[in-house]
């Protein structure tokens, strides 16, 4: 994709057409040659208050614009690096949903994943509400063992409820029943909960951390990361309800008493130096109930920013 230094063209954030960082979109899911693919997952059917989740990957890419650093980089002088130099990332579109029908939109999904799995490159998955992380994590299969580390207001953690299985309620009770996934790190919840009582109970008793955001701030991130097990590869869902809604009102089910931006990029970077990450998805972004774009630009930020963090600590393994 050309650049404004390199091209002779100044290539502004508001001209061209939005792909995720103005990186170049890839149509051929059996030609993926990089280190990092977008894919949106424009699904909400899983929504139980507001919906709107389904813009949540236009309203990213958008958002990320304004961040197209190009084959330039970032240069954070805090850390003296230039994160995303020269990064291999590339936008495959959205996997197809097929309006009311879950489990065909969700396969669609997992299809995509399973690409990007196939292809050795870190699926960066923006939904959608946080059903999509079902698919998701049903992609992961054939890789290995994974640790999931959640950012969230809410546990996420129902069984089933009017024989609902696969709603944004779900997804943790549902990645539990997997035997590839090791644990739960539930990092944010708050305040009144979409699960019941009995569903905190059963998720500790499969294993699961869970964290307020009140609780973090009084150990720190360092102390946090270190409760997050070393030994395995952890895979990072982030619902964009586990920011305070003042950063991030853009959201179908907000809840004041959130992270800040830096608490959560902290905790992720120093996971990200000491294992690997091998699957971040971004849900619950519904940018139509905010008019100011502050939720889809912390968004953009927030996944450019771990993605450079996650390819700097790559790097610099040997």
């Amino acid at each position: 994709m050309a650049h404004g230094y390199q091209s002779g063209r100044l290539n502004l954030p508001f001209v061209g057409i939005a792909t995720f960082g103005k990186y170049p979109y890839v149509e051929d899911w059996d030609n993926i040659d990089a280190d990092v693919a977008i894919l949106g997952a424009p699904f909400d059917f899983g929504t139980q208050w507001r919906p709107g989740a389904r813009f949540g990957p236009r309203g990213v890419r958008e958002a990320s614009m304004l961040f197209s650093f190009g084959h330039a980089g970032a240069y954070d002088h805090e850390d003296d690096v230039t994160y995303l130099e020269k990064a291999r990332i590339v936008d495959l579109g959205d996997a197809d949903i097929i309006h009311t029908d879950t489990i065909n939109s969700h396969k669609n999904i997992e299809f995509g994943v399973r690409k990007i799995l196939g292809a050795g490159a870190l699926p960066v998955v923006i939904g959608g509400d946080h059903s999509v992380n079902i698919p998701c994590i049903n992609a992961f299969s054939d890789f290995g063992d994974i640790h999931l580390v959640q950012v969230d207001a809410h546990l996420d953690f129902v069984d089933e409820r009017h024989g609902v299985r696969f709603g944004h309620g779900n997804p943790m009770r549902r990645a539990v029943e997997k035997d590839y996934v090791t644990g739960l790190s539930q990092f944010g919840i708050r305040n009144v909960s979409s699960t019941a009582k009995e569903g905190y109970n059963d998720a500790r008793s499969r294993g699961s951390d869970i964290l307020s955001v009140r609780q973090i701030r009084k150990l720190g991130v360092e102390a946090v990361a270190a409760r997050v097990p070393a030994d395995v590869d952890i895979y990072l869902t982030i619902d964009i309800d586990g920011f305070d809604p003042s950063i991030a009102p853009g959201t179908g089910t907000p809840s004041h008493g959130g992270f800040l931006y830096y608490e959560v990029l902290e905790l992720v970077a120093i996971l990200a130096k000491r294992q690997r990450i091998v699957g971040i998805d971004l849900v619950e972004v519904a940018p139509d109930y905010d008019h100011t774009g502050s939720t889809t630009t912390l968004a953009a930020q927030l996944l450019l920013n771990i993605i450079g963090r996650i390819l700097h600590a790559q790097q610099a393994t040997p």
